[in-house]
């Protein structure tokens, strides 16, 4: 479900503002089939739990696959509900690219739906989006042949660039060469317009991986094989489907945007990384000539375990086997800075830069849209006051501060003062501390959430004339407990707020605004413009139930 909050333009001269809320279920081809199989009694894809349960049996695992790929073929047949076309349940993120509105899950393509009523369009595969007037049949995502319906399975987090307005992405897959990526530049009736890349293979990835997201740079984009393996055949090994190996190592890949085959590979200590922050190139002034002349910088979330995904499927994280005393870190997610010199000289390279920039726990990280892609000066996220952030993917996050990083300060303190590699931090303050501070030139700042009071993802919208980067507002979710029962379920007339904080003081509510509903706990959102809701593409008509 889509959940968003519409300002509209009241009053003379439309000086006016109008909250509005609106929801809608996204149509997806899993969803219209669940609800139109009058025999199912259960999901059509199988949970995170199941792949990475280790009590799960290897028989079972291939039931629910074999039951899936059943469900899936005699949906087509009559009286069997609605076909299945695509899984993608379009659960994750939400973006805006070349007129569209775009929903994403990493196990298929985007879902375009309409702005603002949050209506489901259809699948869009590069080109085109079903039910728009003018379809192309030129392949885009996936391409055509037999692999077509996993090769267009495409990450939830593609990454549109402020300047050219080219959609990067890429393709994770069971079959080699596992990872591929596209690049969609916007539509354009000039003739010196890029050609669209689909599905360029990026070498070196030698196994299946999960991977949620990547590093986007105005001229480069950065690969993450973390030890983190999305593989079947691991059960012929005795080990789950998705494992995580705390001996292995983390891989980042840097290539130019539109030459994957030129990728440069960068090794280090194993982590997993769900999202990243920010991905800036630095052309370097060095005297001397033999150095790399250009580098590229990645902020990320970095994990010290898997912890997280088993949390996400609702089990204990299993015992970790014992590992080398250098690869040994406590339980964290951090922000974390990593700096990728590029050479011309083949082989692994080496990593100038790998330590956190603070020891307060950070999730769901973002930068003001303008400022993606270049040296943004600020990172918002998501916090807790607990030792460690426990948040999980696909369950609800207690989320009791926002945060927000002046990550130029602590990457220059780091870089005149560099930390341990790998296991270092700039700045070793607990959240309590950060929150006693009385510096206003501190560069870690916490909005603390009245207690019982839980946020979401917090999202920049930026002042119609900034003056500043961080000259503008953050907005997310709040819902206050106090509204469960006894057993945590939610009252029939819980409501949900959306609130409007100051992002530059990071200490006031400018608005609160009171919904008619709940919103439940969820993952990404976005602001869209005014202008984007304006430059949407035509459609002829959306999904319905009744087709």
């Amino acid at each position: 479900m889509l959940s968003g909050v519409l300002f509209r333009r009241v009053g003379e001269k439309n000086t006016g503002i109008q909250p509005e809320f609106v929801n809608q279920y996204l149509l997806t081809d899993v969803y219209c089939h669940a609800k139109s199989n009058k025999y199912l009694r259960r999901p059509v894809v199988p949970s995170i739990a199941t792949l990475v349960d280790p009590a799960v049996s290897m028989l079972r695992i291939i039931l629910e696959v074999f039951r899936t790929v059943f469900l899936v073929m005699i949906s087509r047949l009559p009286g069997f509900g609605r076909p299945i076309k695509k899984i993608s349940v379009a659960n994750t993120s939400v973006l805006f690219h070349n007129g569209r509105a775009l929903a994403t899950c990493e196990s298929g393509p985007p879902l375009r739906f309409a702005l603002p009523s949050l209506e489901t369009i259809g699948w869009f595969h590069g080109r085109t989006a079903e039910n728009e007037p003018r379809h192309s049949s030129e392949s885009g995502f996936g391409g055509t042949g037999v692999k077509s319906f996993m090769r267009e399975w495409t990450t939830a987090h593609p990454r549109v660039d402020p300047v050219t307005k080219e959609l990067i992405t890429f393709h994770a897959t069971f079959v080699k060469p596992f990872v591929r990526c596209s690049v969609v530049p916007p539509t354009s009736k000039s003739s010196t317009e890029r050609q669209p890349i689909f599905d360029a293979p990026v070498p070196g990835v030698e196994s299946p991986k999960m991977m949620h997201d990547f590093g986007v740079s105005r001229n480069h984009t950065v690969i993450m094989d973390l030890p983190l393996s999305l593989d079947t055949m691991n059960l012929l090994r005795g080990v789950p489907s998705l494992s995580y190996d705390s001996a292995g190592k983390s891989r980042f890949g840097v290539f130019p945007r539109h030459q994957p085959d030129a990728v440069q590979w960068f090794e280090t200590n194993p982590c997993t990384i769900f999202h990243t922050a920010n991905c800036w190139d630095t052309l370097l002034q060095d005297t001397d000539i033999n150095a790399p002349r250009a580098s590229v910088n990645l902020v990320v979330c970095r994990l010290t375990s898997a912890a997280m995904v088993f949390s996400a499927g609702n089990l204990p994280t299993p015992e970790v086997k014992p590992v080398p005393p250098e690869y040994a870190e406590d339980e964290q997610c951090r922000l974390y800075y990593y700096n990728f010199p590029l050479s011309e000289n083949a082989g692994i390279q080496y990593i100038r830069h790998q330590w956190a920039l603070s020891a307060v726990s950070l999730e769901f990280p973002s930068v003001a849209p303008a400022y993606s892609m270049q040296e943004a000066r600020y990172v918002y996220g998501c916090s807790t006051g607990e030792a460690s952030y426990t948040v999980a993917l696909g369950k609800a996050a207690k989320i009791d501060h926002l945060a927000k990083f002046d990550i130029r300060t602590l990457i220059a303190r780091g870089v005149a003062n560099p930390p341990q590699p790998v296991k270092g931090c700039v700045d070793t303050r607990s959240v309590a501390q950060v929150l006693d501070s009385k510096d206003p030139e501190d560069p870690i700042k916490l909005f603390r959430m009245p207690d019982g009071w839980y946020a979401q993802e917090p999202r920049f919208v930026p002042r119609a004339e900034p003056q500043s980067e961080d000259d503008g507002w953050l907005l997310t979710y709040a819902f206050n407990e106090a509204q469960l029962d006894v057993k945590g379920e939610c009252l029939p007339d819980a409501v949900s707020e959306l609130w409007v904080i100051d992002a530059k003081s990071m200490n006031e509510v400018v608005a609160r605004i009171k919904l008619p509903q709940r919103v439940p706990y969820g993952l990404h959102g976005t602001w869209f413009s005014e202008d984007e809701i304006n430059e949407q593409k035509p459609f002829e008509r959306v999904r319905a139930m009744a087709q």
